[in-house]
């Protein structure tokens, strides 16, 4: 079985999240939406889009969106069965977080990895 197909997002957080995604948007070119970040889509060796995206964003140093992890990112990794990956890493050992989260646009569960960072895992919905 497959565990991680792919990232799925890169997310941080800033002190003064408004100045660097500015910095961002001005020096690198990254679209920052009013949300924070951007999405960046996925394309064939043509250049034509195909199904996915990673998304890109920063946030307020003050949220608590990466705790228990005090670091200041968290990648978000796909994956194509998010229930039998999550029971993998428990059986090997693993400190998977509970409960895992099943909103309308995914599936995701976490893992803390032996530094300590939280480490996002996510099921898109189907057709994505």
């Amino acid at each position: 079985m497959k565990r991680v197909t792919g990232i799925g997002g890169i997310f941080f957080h800033a002190k003064d999240p408004a100045a660097l995604q500015a910095w961002y948007k001005k020096h690198l070119g990254i679209d920052v939406q009013e949300w924070g970040g951007a999405s960046f889509t996925w394309t064939d060796a043509a250049g034509n889009p195909t199904t996915g995206s990673t998304v890109w964003s920063i946030g307020s140093a003050e949220d608590d969106g990466f705790a228990p992890s005090t670091s200041t990112f968290m990648v978000n990794y796909r994956v194509e069965d998010l229930d039998a990956v999550l029971q993998l890493l428990r059986d090997e050992g693993c400190d998977v977080l509970e409960p895992a989260d099943d909103p309308d646009f995914g599936k995701f569960g976490w893992v803390m990895d032996p530094e300590g960072n939280k480490v996002e895992l996510w099921q898109p919905p189907p057709g994505q």
